[in-house]
């Protein structure tokens, strides 16, 4: 079987114009939806949230020897070799999830596309799988889970993506090999396997065998068969040198079935995975100082210390979640913001209400996110945000000063990520002698009022006065033509 899935493979990419190069793939565009899109939702939802302890890496935690995760796990469910991970199995159920729900709370708040995670690093399959038993369609929920919302989503009207994290479980639960513990049962081999040793810092030192590899290859082109997703999210280990010459593979067999669905599709990686300009960057949790070229992508998280649901979750404000969704369209880029269901299929009520009022922000002041470009300075302001990945709860606040940039038609938008009391604003990047604006400005106005603005263009800025208060205080968009 698994001869004939690569050979037809193979197959798929010899009939499309993608080929298995590095040069080919240079001749990827990003879709137009894509560039448009700006905010889309990330979903963790897999065996993990049954326990909710600590975070989504539960299944490694607790076969390490030392973690919270591990004494949790002892305490509460008793020893590794009786109760293993695969025992949440039936706990899981996702009695109350409903799809349709789903998909119409992340429309209501404002997102585009939508990307749940498919397999996540512990090897549990959340959907209907011809590769492996250890999947939700024959087990726990016994539910095709990923099936449910990709037609959910693309009945809301917005884009389907998936998410896999499948590289990674190459040595995932390898620390269940160094005690007695349900790893080391053969029977289970096919779920915890390869559990190999854990590679260092530079994730170079324990390379995937062949059949590893191919595995991979093939369980990633099953779910682009099966979901036709548009997206097509990878986790940061893909990087590790063996998964090159399946890369190629991968993004030429995705590419062209792209071509014959006649629909636009993206790839996600991190750091230097793929070559600049044959698939979409994405950095994890972080921004960028400045305007990037080529659209990327900043994935981050309702929730400060952890992806997946965990019962003591530290959480965002809206206000935190909106600047940084101002910030990072300003440069280029797109914000794939998570939430963590629970084990029964609910959505945790504070992140509904966060992703609710998201919605209520955009509804008013979504010209100035979709559709947008960055425009000849992505803002400006005293508060510095930090580069890279890990970054973005290491910001300060930002200030009525701290000022973003976009522009659509013809318009200009300044979005004042935190308002002032008093109504007043200077936009110094406008001023006469930034030489930004070479035509003058003929009119300015405050999205989602109708209100008359006092506002006058200077040599030092455009000087505004609103008398129009900004609700729980969150970010005023200013349209300037």
């Amino acid at each position: 079987m698994r001869k004939e899935l690569l050979e037809r493979i193979n197959k798929g990419i010899m009939q499309g114009p993608f080929s298995n190069s590095w040069d080919s793939l240079e001749g990827y565009r990003i879709p137009q939806w894509y560039k448009d899109a700006k905010f889309g939702i990330f979903i963790h939802w897999g065996l993990y949230c049954v326990p909710a302890f600590g975070s989504e890496w539960y299944p490694r935690n607790m076969y390490r020897e030392g973690t919270g995760e591990f004494e949790h796990h002892i305490d509460t469910y008793g020893s590794q070799n009786k109760f293993g991970y695969k025992d949440f199995i039936p706990m899981f159920q996702a009695e109350k999830f409903d799809a349709e729900s789903w998909a119409e709370l992340f429309k209501k708040a404002g997102a585009r596309f939508v990307v749940p995670v498919a397999e996540h690093h512990d090897g549990f399959q959340m959907y209907a799988s011809e590769l492996s038993r250890w999947n939700s369609a024959q087990m726990g929920p016994k539910r095709d889970i990923i099936g449910e919302l990709s037609k959910a989503i693309c009945r809301q009207g917005m884009i389907f993506g998936v998410s896999s994290h499948r590289a990674e479980h190459w040595w995932f639960m390898g620390e269940g090999k160094k005690f007695d513990s349900d790893v080391q049962d053969p029977d289970y081999a096919d779920f915890y396997g390869p559990a190999q040793p854990a590679p260092s810092d530079n994730y170079m030192d324990s390379t995937p065998d062949r059949e590893y590899l191919e595995d991979w290859l093939i369980r990633t082109c099953e779910l682009i068969d099966k979901y036709q997703p548009q997206l097509l999210w990878f986790d940061w280990w893909i990087m590790n040198l063996g998964f090159k010459p399946y890369l190629k593979k991968l993004a030429a067999f995705y590419y062209n079935k792209g071509v014959e669905w006649g629909k636009g599709v993206a790839i996600n990686y991190k750091n230097d995975a793929f070559p600049v300009g044959t698939a979409v960057l994405d950095i994890e949790r972080g921004q960028l100082s400045g305007i990037r070229p080529m659209l990327w992508q900043n994935d981050t998280s309702v929730s400060k210390n952890s992806w997946g649901y965990i019962q003591d979750q530290d959480y965002k404000t809206v206000n935190d979640i909106i600047c940084d969704l101002a910030d990072v369209v300003s440069k280029n880029g797109v914000l794939l913001l998570n939430i963590g269901p629970k084990a029964d299929g609910t959505i945790p009520e504070q992140e509904q209400q966060i992703l609710i009022e998201i919605g209520k922000w955009l509804e008013v002041n979504g010209a100035a996110i979709y559709g947008t470009r960055p425009w000849e300075v992505f803002g400006e302001g005293p508060t510095k945000v930090p580069e890279g990945a890990f970054s973005d709860t290491r910001r300060n606040a930002f200030t009525s000063e701290d000022i973003r940039f976009t522009t659509k038609d013809g318009v200009l938008y300044a979005t004042i990520l935190q308002p002032s009391e008093s109504g007043h604003y200077t936009v110094k990047s406008l001023g006469r002698k930034m030489k930004h604006i070479a035509d003058g400005i003929s009119s300015v106005k405050q999205l989602g009022s109708n209100e008359q603005l006092q506002w006058k263009w200077t040599d030092e800025g455009l000087v505004i006065d609103s008398a129009v208060s900004s609700d729980c205080g969150n970010p005023v968009v200013f349209a300037v033509n």
